[in-house]
């Protein structure tokens, strides 16, 4: 029986950063579900799909081919058999994937892959309803959140050291329109599993997170 732990949390908690650490340090598979609904927002907007068609975008999801593989112990994203593990960070792809996440056939065929990779592996996976609806059962279940300020200075440092231009304020609001998005969608909306153990990572370092979770697993 694999062991399966299970991370959700609001955008830019630092859920991937936290999740990749804690797999690479208990030997387990890291899964970002979120890349896989970020890829499906970048065939959107590769092919001129209004992510806002619900039709539309179900149907042309038929279509992107999302597929996990892991190289010398990281995770690349292929979509179609290209790597776009780069290309999904745009913060366009972020918000488009935060439209399409919404849509039933979107979430069905994604859900149905995230949880065929944890049947068969010990697994990290991180995400917004891991704990609520992709991995119910899980081992342990830690919903990580921090404040939206904090979460968009964290956001706004990451754009700087990139060289991009960014401004705090709209990074901020983005991050609270993309909260209500997330937790006032129909299908499967973010919010903490009544079994999972809070964490508010505003005043930790990544190091303290992943030692307090891994205290809370062992």
């Amino acid at each position: 029986m694999s062991k399966q732990i299970a991370i959700d949390g609001p955008a830019g908690a630092g859920k991937s950063t936290i999740a990749k650490k804690l797999a690479a340090d208990l030997s387990f598979v890291y899964v970002d579900t979120g890349a896989m609904y970020r890829s499906i927002g970048l065939y959107m907007l590769k092919n001129g799909i209004d992510i806002h068609d619900k039709d539309a975008v179900e149907s042309a999801s038929k279509n992107a081919d999302v597929e996990l593989k892991y190289i010398d112990g990281t995770q690349h994203v292929l979509l179609n058999g290209d790597d776009v593990s780069t290309e999904i960070r745009e913060e366009q792809v972020g918000k488009a994937a935060s439209t399409v996440s919404q849509y039933p056939e979107v979430r069905k065929n994604l859900t149905a892959l995230q949880k065929k990779l944890a049947e068969t592996e010990n697994v990290v996976m991180d995400g917004r309803d891991i704990g609520t609806c992709v991995l119910p059962n899980a081992d342990l279940k830690i919903y990580l959140t921090a404040s939206a300020e904090v979460r968009g200075k964290r956001r706004f440092d990451e754009l700087e050291a990139k060289g991009e231009k960014a401004d705090l304020p709209t990074i901020i609001e983005d991050i609270k329109k993309r909260d209500e998005a997330d937790m006032t969608r129909e299908i499967s909306p973010l919010k903490k599993a009544d079994d999972a153990v809070l964490v508010d990572s505003s005043d930790m370092t990544i190091d303290e997170v992943v030692s307090k979770i891994k205290s809370l697993y062992v």
